[in-house]
């Protein structure tokens, strides 16, 4: 047991890593073609002997080739073609170099699996012409034909018009050959009935309604006859294209809502250039909400939603079926606008019970209108479960009559049977203002009860100061005993009987009844005025 941990301790599992490693390269390079050198982005091959007979592809067993973003080869005599599928598994690919080399013929697809292709250099090939077609569907920045023996032809002239378009300080010489065996430069090549082609839309109004058909028309020209095609991209609605080498038609059927917005597009084509006509297509029709739920609580209350609807639709809501006017603490935010498609909330700022209820929104164009409800629950009413409140009935809802008027659903002539946002912030602001009143009035109750027990607890102890001054010694009285005997003026300041609070003398008549003190212990002097004296 011992010797097999130190077999397979740490220096086992580096040395198998590094086994692992080696493996990977091996394989890497048991799949790179012979007289080729290969990495995981890129692909050369620059050895002519023994050379390459085909473009090089990488065996299954090789890592990704949609890493491969370059490809060089050089000196291949006996590489003459580039077909359809050479490159198609090189999606990656961005720089492609074929120089000094036999390249004699490139298919018309090859490059339709290569979008990234940037830069191509067929530099000292034997390509006598190459089409347009090749390239049309990329984006490049640079091609480079120096070298080649190319005739002159209709089928070069794009190339010059590509290289008048990406002009740079490196202008290439290039050079054809014409029926006499004469060099002339490509710059100045003329060629008659070499044609680019033009192509023109002839349409009446692409705003069109929902529902209904078109018909789009489209003349072209060029020499040799263009070629003719539609580009509709994904255009939903039915349609049909009728093409022929002087003009085209395109009808589309039953024009649905959702192609509002797309291009179509008359395309002309022949072997000099391309060339297009482009028109947008607008669709009106009915609003509709597609999104309508319960509101959610972030910043603030949102009651969500989203309109579909061409032109803009008109957007109104009702609470409990009234108009409700929007304020700065309810109203409508767009957040995100699609073309004819709208998402947005209806917003509330700090809601309560008040708001609770049945909220409907209304969209209305030319031509037509949708609505739909919701029933919000903001909070519970105070003093009851915070459940949903039950006086908010939906089958109350089929009873509401929406009154707006003919012109505009923002308007209305008769205001009686509106709720405001500023109706329900007054009745908010009224209750608040009734709960702090009733808050306030307990705090001061309760406040003078706390002073009252204070003093009646601590006065009987002199805790603030009191003294009553007496020329009585009675000790019957009870203010007799009240008295710290400190610090207190002369009882000839203050009369018969007073009492002192903190340097302040106040004359106290005392009650006898209040404290209990019988008739007989009163003496006459403190009798009540007009009460019979007994014997």
């Amino acid at each position: 047991m011992l010797s097999w941990k130190k077999c397979h301790g740490p220096g086992m599992a580096r040395l198998l890593g590094f086994c692992w490693l080696v493996l990977v390269f091996w394989r890497g390079s048991q799949a790179c073609p012979t007289s080729c050198s290969c990495s995981t982005t890129r692909i050369w091959c620059s050895n002519p002997s023994p050379g390459i007979m085909a473009f090089p592809r990488l065996e299954s067993n090789s890592p990704d080739p949609e890493n491969i973003t370059e490809i060089y080869i050089a000196k291949q005599p006996k590489l003459e073609s580039i077909t359809e599928d050479d490159l198609e598994g090189y999606v990656g690919l961005k720089n492609l170099t074929v120089v000094e080399s036999g390249l004699r013929m490139v298919a018309h697809q090859a490059f339709l699996k290569n979008p990234n292709l940037q830069y191509i250099n067929f530099t000292k090939n034997k390509l006598t012409s190459l089409s347009r077609k090749h390239f049309r569907h990329l984006f490049l920045s640079e091609l480079t034909l120096v070298g080649n023996p190319l005739k002159c032809s209709c089928d070069i002239l794009w190339v010059k018009t590509f290289q008048e378009i990406k002009s740079s300080s490196e202008t290439q010489d290039l050079y054809c050959t014409n029926e006499n065996n004469q060099k002339i430069a490509l710059r100045d090549l003329k060629i008659p009935n070499c044609v680019v082609p033009s192509a023109n839309l002839i349409t009446p109004n692409l705003t069109v309604e929902e529902g209904k058909s078109i018909t789009l028309f489209c003349n072209t020209s060029g020499h040799p006859a263009p070629d003719v095609s539609w580009d509709v991209g994904n255009l939903v609605s039915k349609h049909m294209n009728e093409t022929n080498k002087a003009s085209a038609s395109l009808k589309i059927t039953n024009i649905s809502s959702d192609d509002s917005g797309k291009q179509i597009s008359c395309v002309a084509e022949n072997i000099v250039g391309e060339a297009q006509d482009t028109v947008n297509l607008t669709v009106h029709f009915a609003p509709t909400i597609t999104f309508l739920e319960s509101p959610t609580s972030d910043h603030h209350w949102c009651i969500p939603f989203t309109v579909k609807g061409n032109p803009k639709p008109t957007l109104q809501w009702f609470y409990q079926g009234a108009i409700l006017n929007e304020s700065k603490y309810i109203c409508t935010k767009i957040h995100v606008t699609n073309h004819t498609e709208y998402h947005g909330c209806l917003q509330l700022d700090n809601p309560t019970h008040m708001n609770n209820g049945v909220y409907t929104l209304m969209a209305k164009n030319e031509y037509g209108k949708d609505d739909k409800w919701v029933q919000a629950h903001f909070m519970g009413r105070p003093g009851i479960d915070d459940g949903t409140d039950s006086n908010y009935d939906i089958e109350l809802y089929g009873s509401y009559d929406y009154e707006t008027t003919s012109n505009d659903i923002g308007d209305t002539t008769n205001r009686s049977n509106q709720i405001t946002s500023t109706d329900v912030s007054n009745r908010e602001n009224e209750d608040s203002i009734t709960v702090y009143v009733v808050v306030g009035i307990a705090a001061l109750v309760c406040t003078g009860l706390v002073i009252m027990l204070i003093i009646l607890k601590f006065g009987r102890h002199s805790k603030f100061g009191m003294k009553v001054i007496s020329n009585d010694d009675d000790s019957a009285s009870p203010l007799h005993h009240i008295s710290n005997g400190s610090n207190t003026p002369s009882s000839s300041e203050g009369g018969p009987d007073a009492v002192i609070i903190g340097m302040t003398k106040i004359p106290v008549i005392e009650n006898p009844q209040y404290f209990g003190i019988t008739n007989s212990q009163l003496k006459p002097d403190t009798w009540p005025r007009g009460s019979p004296k007994t014997a």
